[in-house]
């Protein structure tokens, strides 16, 4: 197992460490619900260093781009991030993955760390344009300042004034280390992500200064707990519990970034015929007033017959109640339709819903 060069922070605050995607990683500090509400309310600090990292380089950088992914990169310019995903000709998704267009000849993708190695595979597979492809990850660390006084506690240590839109980022130095400075995150809050490479002793130094320039708005760390708690209350997807090989993008509610008109890109063919064939299932969100805890898995039933089945699930600590995202047969699938979550033997009156779950 990897440890990120933040690990001794984590150690000197406690954490509880668990393995996740190669690497020994923070799950909680003090308590899920306190690290979550902090994000909502204040701001709370990730870890997030185990995403991978892979930078495209060359002429036809932007060709290979537009290739292998299913949003259209072209209506970035320098400076923009794009949300995104990469699908197998079959329609089936690879990773969901965050593009960065730093130039006309270079992308940094964001992909998910579970999924690191099969995606770079996947990309040096599929080059035919002779981009230079180079998984820069391990060297490479990463942290999340989050919620509505992220852009307070950073301005403290940051050289430049950070007045950056959603989704777009700038080369910056925070704390003495130079760094992409990034409005991005998966939390649905304000908030930044900090990539930069440097030693541990850098990374400890960043790690402080930040905690110390929140102090006054009770900064708190956070771990990957409250980070899947925080992505269900917006609806964001998670690869490996709402998405993966077996779920294509349509289905999977993110029609909005696959752009069927732009050239050829793959799986586009297979996903022009599931559009035209009409959709099976889909992936939408369910609430509950009761407290249950709708876990990845569980039957989604109506008159005693099955008709979905949950993929993430939490009681929201916002809103304490239950909300999950659940795949629902297609006829079942608009907003108030009246389902239940199958829990232990017994039926939980449950409605389809619209996203965010928490309103911001």
């Amino acid at each position: 197992m990897k440890k990120t060069k933040f690990y001794s922070a984590h150690e000197k605050a406690n954490a509880k460490i668990v393995d996740f995607a190669g690497y020994k990683m923070p799950v909680q500090y003090s308590s899920i619900i306190a690290e979550h509400l902090a994000v909502r309310n204040s701001v709370g600090v990730f870890d997030v260093s185990h995403m991978g990292e892979v930078f495209v380089r060359g002429e036809k950088a932007l060709d290979f781009v537009q290739h292998i992914t299913i949003n259209d990169a072209s209506l970035l310019v320098n400076g923009k991030v794009q949300y995104s995903a990469m699908c197998m000709e079959d329609g089936g998704i690879v990773d969901d993955l965050l593009v960065y267009k730093i130039s006309d000849t270079e992308f940094m993708l964001v992909v998910n760390a579970s999924n690191l190695e099969k995606d770079f595979v996947w990309m040096q597979k599929n080059n035919k344009f002779g981009v230079e492809l180079s998984n820069e990850s391990d060297e490479y660390s990463l942290l999340a300042v989050q919620g509505p006084d992220s852009n307070k506690t950073l301005q403290k240590i940051t050289d430049k004034k950070i007045d950056l839109e959603y989704y777009t980022f700038m080369f910056a130095n925070v704390a003495g280390i130079d760094m992409i400075l990034s409005r991005t995150g998966y939390t649905g809050e304000l908030g930044y992500e900090l990539y930069f490479k440097g030693s541990e002793e850098e990374a400890l130094k960043l790690w402080d200064a930040v905690m110390e320039a929140g102090k006054e708005f009770n900064i708190q760390p956070a771990g990957l707990g409250c980070r899947d708690s925080l992505r269900l209350e917006m609806g964001f997807c998670l690869y490996g519990n709402d998405i993966d090989e077996t779920t294509n993008p349509l289905e999977a509610s993110l029609g909005w970034i696959t752009k069927l008109k732009k050239e050829n890109f793959i799986g586009k063919e297979k996903l022009l015929s599931v559009k035209q064939e009409g959709l099976k299932r889909k992936l939408v969100p369910v609430i509950s007033d009761e407290k249950v805890f709708p876990r990845h898995g569980y039957d989604i039933t109506l008159d005693g017959k099955k008709i979905g089945t949950v993929t993430s699930g939490v009681v929201s600590p916002v809103i304490e109640k239950a909300i999950a995202m659940v795949y629902l047969d297609f006829p079942y699938t608009p907003e108030g339709t009246v389902v239940n979550f199958s829990v232990r033997g017994k039926e939980i009156p449950a409605r389809v819903t619209k996203l965010p779950f928490v309103k911001k």
